[in-house]
């Protein structure tokens, strides 16, 4: 596998960058939180976009294919820092919360779809990351 696509970002001053997907002219504005104004998404937030993503459209692949109904899920993202054994991300806490209620079986293949996304895998072990599902009104949850 190669490059996914072009992507590029530039810095406009007062820690502010702008990022584009060149094909698509779409755009992302990033700013710092501590020393920017914190009125974007922070690459911090992008990161915990990036990795709910991920594992939603997994899991949308997989309900796509067996014809089940994910519309409306929505995900919450906490993500925690820390300085030990040096400074990054120390955790991510999803809580998917998925409207309709599933099978155990079909709860069990779309959160393993979830667990296999390969931004997942990219990782340090010093993250962690946690998710927990919410189903209609059952809650199960993986690691």
């Amino acid at each position: 596998m190669g490059a996914l696509t072009t992507l590029r970002l530039t810095y406009d001053g007062d820690r502010h960058a702008m990022a584009l997907k060149e094909a698509k002219h779409k755009t992302v504005a990033i700013d710092c939180p501590y020393t920017g104004k914190g009125e974007e998404l922070s690459p911090g937030n992008l990161v915990g976009i990036s990795v709910s993503g991920c594992m939603l459209l997994s899991m949308g692949a997989l309900a796509q294919r067996d014809d089940m109904d994910l519309r409306g899920t929505e995900v919450d993202i906490d993500l925690t820092e820390t300085d030990k054994p040096f400074p990054h991300i120390g955790s991510i806490m999803l809580a998917f919360h998925v409207p309709r209620n599933f099978s155990p079986e079909d709860q069990k293949k779309l959160e393993r779809a979830a667990g296999l996304c390969p931004i997942k895998a990219s990782f340090r072990p010093e993250t962690t990351i946690n998710a927990k599902f919410n189903y209609a009104r059952e809650t199960a949850s993986i690691e």
